[in-house]
C-alpha cells in the first residue's frame, strides 16, 4: 500500500510504524490559517514548522503525535494529535490556541518559496 516509496528521501527514511513517525505522515505539507502561509515538515521522528511572520518551530513527531518549540516561544503549535492522515490531506489537532488544522501535501515534495527561514543554518 506505499503509495511512493523512491519520491523522497523522507518516505524512505520511515519504514517503521511505531518508532518513527509513519510513511503516511511523513513529508511536507501545508497550510494556510489566519492569512498566514504554514508549512509542516516530517522526516522520520523529526518535525519542524515554519510560518509566515518568522515563526519557526523544531520538534519530533510519530504517527499519532506532533510536539514542537518556537524560537519566539509561541505555543499555539506546541502539541498536535494527528486526527487523520491521507495521500494528499493531515489533519492535526493542536492544544494551543490554532484549534484543527487541515494540511495539504506539497507538490513533489517542495515548498513554495518565499516561506520564512530566520534561525536556519543554512
Amino acid at each position: 500500500m506505499p503509495p511512493s516509496a523512491s519520491a523522497s528521501p523522507s518516505s524512505a527514511a520511515s519504514g517503521g510504524t511505531s518508532s518513527s513517525a509513519s510513511g503516511e505522515v511523513a513529508g511536507s505539507w501545508l497550510a494556510t490559517t489566519g492569512g498566514k502561509a504554514v508549512a509542516l515538515l516530517v522526516n522520520g521522528d523529526q518535525a519542524g514548522l515554519f510560518a509566515t511572520g518568522g515563526t519557526v518551530c523544531s520538534g519530533s513527531a510519530s504517527a499519532t503525535a506532533i510536539r514542537l518549540k518556537c524560537a519566539d516561544g509561541n505555543t499555539d503549535r506546541g502539541e498536535g494529535t494527528v486526527e487523520s492522515v491521507g495521500r494528499t490531506t493531515l489533519k492535526v489537532k493542536w492544544s494551543g490556541s490554532v484549534g484543527t488544522e487541515t494540511y495539504t501535501r506539497a507538490e513533489g515534495g517542495r515548498l513554495p518559496s518565499g516561506l520564512p527561514t530566520a534561525g536556519l543554518g543554512s
